[in-house]
């Protein structure tokens, strides 16, 4: 082939010959250098040569942005490729691969160090919104309103103002940790934290320890957390000296000879469904926030029967017993709740406490949480010999024993028939009588 020095006048003046796809200039000056024009009036310079006896031509690039001594030079480096026995392509190739490489371990390194740094500064209160919303959604054991509430009435920071009553809401007792790093959340940090929040709220405390050490539990198996709280924080003995005890409170019980004052009392409440709801409580053994969120069509008037929506198995279903059918027949319906309130913004009793203290310290009897009417529910049931596993149903308590759990899941007739004998049990001791196709109660007198 022909060769010719190449100049800017030669390049710029070469062109693809007529009738032709593309044409060929050869440089005299470097080897294998030479420079295509094409049909379409495209040039660029190229690289010719011949590697374990085959041709191959690789592309230098466009005459606009090379220039011809920048060419001749890439044109020798091929060429010294060449005669080491190395294809040009490949090592053109390797050079893209470890660059790509190189950048991508530069992105990973400072991913990781972006991790890094995100990691040891994420808070209890970063983590604890997005460990409500992934459990809140968790397919068949996500969880339940009443638990949503409790997670984030643990960790509010208060200085709200109260919807009921005078002043700003208190902070939760996990507040004080909002803005503790995860990783600061060591043995000695929780256990002053319990210390303090037990000496003011021990129940309270309690519940925010068991919620606490589940988050940790949580954390460790997100890989965007895992190994940030300390081993074993929750679980070191400077922690397990502080939890409060977890007996239940003594007295936190109806006893039977308080049954005629209590009954008395509650059913003297100005506020009916108050009243009512009260006194279903105890002859139901519910949970008061299952109870408080019973719907009209939960209650079927025709097959008495409530659906209560429950906490441990999704719901239950129990017997509406007749006293408790008066109750609630006598009920207003102003809404979609069965005890229903004109001052809540959702129409929903909230809160019967101060109601249920108030009628406490009317009767003369000690004080008496709205959970003790659950507990009292399962002590008084025992005077009338009420099956422990008719109780447990009743009550929505898991099954303790083999049999319990597989094999004894007892119609609703059968709880029925027992149910309504504690109820009436219960009505006679606190001296009311009541005859279901009459709805009048009257109190027995020197009862």
């Amino acid at each position: 082939m022909s060769r010719v020095k190449f100049t800017a006048g030669r390049v710029d003046g070469f062109h693809c010959e007529g009738g032709k796809g593309q044409s060929f200039m050869w440089d005299a000056d470097a080897p294998g250098l030479g420079l295509r024009a094409t049909s379409t009036g495209a040039k660029s310079y190229i690289f010719q040569s011949k590697l374990n006896g085959n041709a191959m031509r690789v592309t230098i690039g466009d005459p606009k942005t090379w220039a011809i001594a920048d060419a001749r030079a890439e044109a020798r480096r091929l060429k010294v490729l060449i005669d080491a026995g190395k294809d040009p392509r490949q090592v053109k190739a390797d050079e893209i691969a470890a660059d790509r490489a190189a950048r991508a371990a530069q992105a990973a390194a400072e991913t990781e160090r972006t991790t890094k740094a995100r990691r040891e500064t994420v808070t209890l209160g970063d983590a604890w919104p997005l460990y409500i919303a992934a459990r809140r959604n968790a397919g068949r054991k996500k969880w339940s309103d009443w638990h949503v509430r409790d997670h984030e009435n643990v960790v509010s920071r208060g200085g709200v103002e109260k919807k009921r009553g005078k002043g700003e809401t208190e902070p939760g007792p996990l507040a004080s940790l909002l803005d503790v790093r995860l990783c600061d959340l060591t043995g000695d940090r929780i256990s002053e934290w319990l210390a303090v929040e037990t000496k003011r709220r021990s129940t309270r405390a309690a519940l925010a320890f068991r919620l606490l050490s589940v988050f940790i539990n949580w954390c460790e198996s997100q890989p965007e957390y895992a190994g940030l709280v300390p081993t074993g924080a929750c679980k070191v003995q400077q922690v397990r000296d502080q939890l409060p005890a977890k007996n239940a409170k003594e007295g936190d019980s109806l006893q039977r000879e308080q049954l005629p004052m209590w009954f008395g009392a509650v059913r003297e409440l100005s506020n009916s469904v108050q009243s009512a709801y009260l006194q279903t409580l105890l002859l139901t053994g519910a949970r008061r926030r299952e109870l408080s969120g019973l719907r009209w069509e939960d209650v079927d008037f025709q097959w008495l029967s409530l659906t209560i929506r429950d906490k441990v198995e999704g719901e239950r279903t129990i017997p509406l017993t007749p006293y408790v059918r008066h109750l609630l027949s006598a009920l207003p319906r102003r809404n979609e709740w069965v005890f229903s309130s004109v001052k809540a913004e959702n129409g929903q009793l909230v809160e019967p406490t101060s109601a249920h203290k108030r009628a406490l310290s009317a009767a003369g009897l000690p004080d008496l949480t709205l959970h003790g009417l659950r507990r009292s529910f399962g002590s008084l049931a025992e005077w009338t010999e009420t099956p422990a596993g008719i109780v447990a149903q009743i009550m929505g308590h898991k099954p303790s024993a083999i049999a319990e759990k597989h094999y004894r899941r007892r119609p609703l007739d059968l709880l029925r028939q027992w149910h309504t004998k504690l109820e009436a049990w219960m009505l006679e001791q606190a001296g009311i009588v009541f005859e279901p196709e009459q709805p009048a109660l009257r109190l027995v007198e020197n009862a």
